[in-house]
């Protein structure tokens, strides 16, 4: 694990979150989601002053914010404008204000936790968001309804994919493994090609092996 690596890993611990299942990386950038941020400031109990919006036009918004975490203070800038920064596609709706406010909460929050700089919130970026596993693209056609038979099978491939996966996270024996693995380019494209209910458990499934070898460790928490 690289210097990086276990500073994102050790910051995370200290809120209850592993590394693995929560940041990838988009041409060796650490991305972590944005949901993952909203419970980690929760945590934190990150308290957020009122935004100020600096430009409020119809295609772009921005948003100052923020953040207080007990005696700490910090601010930053969210901004989304359509068509440069916040793509938008086919008939769905463009919240320019809601985007920006969560870019500027995503900022202060790593600054808070001081992984600023380290790891990039998934919203940072529409080429962030496209290389997250499980992304589809909206402006592909969604495909035909298969037969049933070929649904019976579908499932029963991601069943074996899921089984296959789960028996190599068991068999890691550190917490060190359990991250390289989860991280790595083939798990993180076997998790994009699955069903996102099948991700989760395998997640979980990883989180709960972190915890049975030791995670977090006492230097982390």
């Amino acid at each position: 694990m690289n210097t990086t690596d276990k500073k994102i890993s050790e910051v995370l611990a200290k809120f209850g979150e592993p590394m693995a299942g929560n940041v990838w990386r988009v041409q060796g950038t650490a991305v972590i989601y944005h949901k993952t941020l909203e419970r980690i400031a929760a945590q934190a109990k990150v308290v957020f002053d009122e935004p100020k919006i600096i430009r409020a036009e119809r295609d772009e918004a921005v948003i100052q914010v923020t953040g207080r975490m007990g005696d700490r203070v910090e601010w930053s800038i969210g901004e989304a404008l359509i068509g440069v920064n916040y793509r938008v596609s086919g008939k769905q709706a463009a919240y320019v204000y809601a985007m920006a406010e969560k870019r500027a909460k995503d900022r202060v929050i790593l600054k808070l936790i001081e992984l600023h700089g380290y790891v990039y919130s998934e919203e940072e970026a529409d080429e962030f968001k496209q290389g997250r596993p499980g992304y589809a693209d909206p402006h592909v056609e969604l495909e035909k309804t298969e037969p049933q038979k070929g649904k019976v099978e579908a499932a029963a491939a991601d069943a074996k994919v899921e089984d296959d996966l789960k028996a190599k996270i068991k068999k890691a024996k550190t917490i060190n493994a359990v991250t390289d693995l989860m991280l790595h380019a083939d798990t993180q494209k076997t998790l994009a090609d699955l069903p996102e209910g099948i991700r989760d458990e395998i997640r979980d499934f990883a989180k709960a092996r972190l915890v049975e070898l030791g995670w977090p460790t006492k230097k982390a928490a």
